[in-house]
């Protein structure tokens, strides 16, 4: 004898739902993921070919694998067993700890996203924004660098632009990874950064823990190959100068390295531009002596919106120049062999030669250049200041430094005309006069290039 069984709809959708799920997973899902697997391989063989630099296949590894290993690697392992003892926790307690800090850091490389996506965006950016010159390139000793070498970009920092620059100009060369504060760990653009290869850091995190699982991905990523790129100032230059390096990126390097195995460039890169898109926030932010900054909602919103107006009615002629200097390569090898009696820190020598060859590359500018001889000397007319400009380009020439190349009047002219339409300054036949506004802002420009001039005082 038979009974028909009713079910609640609910519950006779939830059934056909599992048997879907378990259909997929058997049968659709992994033959889905075989092709996308076998379409990636073929992407990125067709990339690797044209790439000065191949795609290493630690970046390819997948994240959940890339996770594990790191967790499990044994000096991770150790750091593990040292915090639960210090901090008097179970060894599970601490390994979950350890596995969040891993997922937070590790990315989740995407060759689709990053040549696909990214370096279009970047060169769109890079082409309309700014007129992008390259200042120097030591094109014979870039060329013969160890294949095999692990290949570090050093930068001074002026700029988010930096990241988005860089990456366009080194497209040709490989897939850069680089190191990401907690500014862009909101998704999605989280997730973005991600894909593109970059990791998230904790600039602040003074917790050995954290620092020792950071330390492992960016030692085991250096070990395989993987090009980077970092900024050793550990953050945007707030006042426009230079800074001192920090050391810790830079140490998990050099003091993991070991002679005779996979070597390590570090390739100095010089940045500077005629307009910083963050000039004003960073200036405030350090008037007030604070280095994390938010610029408000708002704020952008005017700036996209007038932006996109500048556009559409043509009147947008970029924001000058963008210039980049790459610099003679360190290689940590040869440089170490040359230097056999440090006996202190040899991570801070390092640190101090490569900030020193950054500094030797960094382009001068016209609006830098103009706004340090506009403070040097207030009141000069235009005419005084074309030939003071001429004087000095003449001056630096002589010391092969990375110049403008267009002519001094042309120089003049524009850097003239874009200071007074930003209400900087006021210009007349008899004198050129700066405003209360532009003080500090032709200040933050000048010190950008203040090294070039060791004789004297930075502006303040």
């Amino acid at each position: 004898m038979t009974h028909s069984v009713t079910l609640p709809a609910w519950a006779f959708v939830l059934i056909v739902l599992f048997a879907a799920v378990t259909f997929a997973s058997h049968f659709l899902f992994p033959s889905v993921r075989w092709f996308f697997r076998k379409r990636a391989e073929r992407v990125i063989a067709r990339l690797n070919q044209r790439l000065a630099r191949p795609i290493e296949p630690f970046k390819l590894a997948r994240r959940y694998d890339m996770i594990q290993r790191l967790i499990y690697d044994p000096e991770v392992t150790q750091a593990i067993v040292d915090y639960a003892h210090e901090h008097d926790v179970p060894e599970n307690v601490a390994f979950e700890k350890a596995k969040s800090y891993a997922r937070e850091i590790v990315p989740s490389f995407s060759a689709t996203a990053y040549f696909s996506f990214g370096m279009r965006v970047a060169r769109f950016l890079s082409n309309t924004l700014y007129r992008v010159r390259i200042a120097t390139f030591p094109r014979q000793e870039l060329n013969q660098l160890d294949p095999e070498a692990t290949i570090i970009f050093v930068m001074n920092h002026r700029s988010n632009m930096d990241y988005v620059l860089v990456t366009y100009l080194v497209s040709r060369a490989g897939a850069l990874s680089y190191a990401v504060g907690e500014w862009a760990r909101v998704w999605p653009l989280s997730a973005l950064i991600r894909a593109l290869g970059a990791y998230f850091i904790r600039r602040r995190s003074r917790g050995d823990l954290y620092r020792r699982v950071l330390a492992r991905y960016v030692q085991m990523a250096t070990d395989a190959g993987v090009t980077q790129a970092m900024f050793p100032e550990g953050g945007l230059s707030l006042n426009g100068e230079v800074k001192p390096p920090k050391l810790g990126l830079l140490n998990y390097i050099v003091s993991n390295y070991r002679p005779g195995g996979r070597d390590v460039i570090f390739v100095p890169v010089g940045l500077n531009y005629d307009r910083v898109l963050e000039d004003q926030f960073l200036i405030g932010a350090d008037k007030r002596g604070v280095r994390r900054f938010r610029p408000p909602a708002m704020t952008v919103l005017r700036g996209i919106s007038w932006h996109l107006w500048q556009r559409i009615t043509r009147r947008f002629d970029g924001f000058g120049t963008a210039s980049v200097g790459f610099g003679e390569p360190l290689e940590l090898s040869l440089f170490l062999k040359a230097h056999p009696d440090l006996t202190g820190d040899r991570t801070e020598v390092v640190a101090t030669e490569l900030m020193d060859r950054v500094r030797a590359v960094v382009p001068v500018l016209a609006t830098p250049l103009i706004a340090r001889l506009l403070l040097r000397s207030p009141g000069l007319s235009p005419a005084e200041l074309l030939t003071q400009t001429t004087i000095c380009l003449d001056a630096l020439h002589t010391r092969d430094m990375p110049l403008p190349q267009r002519s001094p009047s042309i120089l003049v002219d524009d850097t003239l005309s874009r200071l007074t339409e930003r209400g900087l300054v006021a210009v007349t036949p008899q004198a050129i006069t700066i405003t209360d506004r532009g003080q500090d802002i032709l200040t933050y420009y000048a010190n950008s290039i203040a090294h070039h001039f060791p004789d004297e005082k930075s502006v303040t």
